[in-house]
């Protein structure tokens, strides 16, 4: 404590100087108007360059966990990319293939591009109006496909439009077999799904499996053979237990859909006279 005082003793008027002068700053700064301002001006920008410096040092400590977290997010970025790169890769290899498989077995036949103008998919006897008619060259009972495969049947058809039976109405009956066999039966939609129907009378000793592709079976005039229909997605006995009944998704999203064809088969009214001729012929057989 001695010491202090003598200390303070020692370099009093140097401090008494340090309190004048600071006396005399506070007073010219605070009763003059421009001494002030400059004073607050640079008062101001050394507080706002010691913040900036305090920022800085703040965000380099932090920099490591910005960067690592930066990192996650591009790796789960990246591997999201990949993802909906191969997701995207699959639909469009799966859809090309299905229209390059359609076009080739639709070769010598003339098709009618038309278009959806009314389309009742929510319903069980479902059906789509389409933007050609009789003066187009559609006539009743001509096969209809899309982008995604078979889509139904002409029903009945006026000047300029024709109703189209879908494979999603209850009355439809399309004859379809297994893609590299030669087992058929008729597809029915089972009324559960907008998206999928049944397949009928397969016998037991087909070899079947999941994801196999049914395709039309070319045994009557409506749609040539090997047009895409679906892919089975569950295998069932039949009800009397002697033949199976495949659960099969529609390739056709009837709830999106717009652009059409209709097969203007050439042979179609020949063919019809041929079977028209068979019945009759079997029907005098049995009498």
């Amino acid at each position: 404590m001695h010491n202090l005082l003598d200390f303070v003793r020692k370099y009093s008027y140097f401090f008494l100087f340090l309190l004048l002068e600071t006396l005399s700053m506070v007073m010219l700064f605070r009763f003059n108007s421009f001494q002030g301002s400059v004073w607050f001006s640079a008062a101001n920008g050394a507080v706002a360059y010691v913040n900036g410096l305090y920022a800085d040092v703040t965000n380099y400590l932090y920099l490591t966990d910005v960067n690592r977290d930066l990192t996650d997010k591009n790796i789960a970025l990246q591997t999201e990319n990949e993802r909906l790169r191969q997701a995207l890769s699959t639909v469009t290899r799966d859809t090309t293939l299905t229209e390059k498989l359609m076009q080739e077995k639709l070769v010598g036949y003339q098709m009618l591009p038309a278009t959806v103008v009314s389309n009742s998919a929510e319903r069980v006897n479902n059906y789509l109006v389409i933007d050609k008619g009789e003066t187009d060259g559609v006539k009743p009972e001509m096969g209809v496909v899309g982008g995604g495969g078979v889509v139904g049947i002409v029903y009945l058809t006026g000047p300029h439009h024709a109703l189209v039976l879908p494979a999603t109405n209850r009355k439809s009956s399309i004859s379809c077999k297994l893609r590299g066999q030669n087992y058929f039966g008729y597809l029915e939609w089972n009324e559960a799904s907008r998206r999928s129907a049944f397949l009928d009378d397969i016998p037991r000793y087909a070899q079947i499996k999941k994801g196999q592709v049914v395709e039309t079976s070319g045994y009557s005039a409506v749609f040539p053979p090997g047009i895409f229909v679906g892919r089975v997605q569950n295998i069932r006995n039949s009800a009397d237990g002697q033949s199976y009944s495949l659960d099969v998704t529609l390739g056709t999203n009837f709830a999106n859909l717009r652009d059409v064809s209709v097969i203007l088969t050439p042979y179609k009214a020949e063919i019809d006279t041929l079977q028209a001729h068979a019945r009759q012929a079997s029907n005098g057989l049995n009498e």
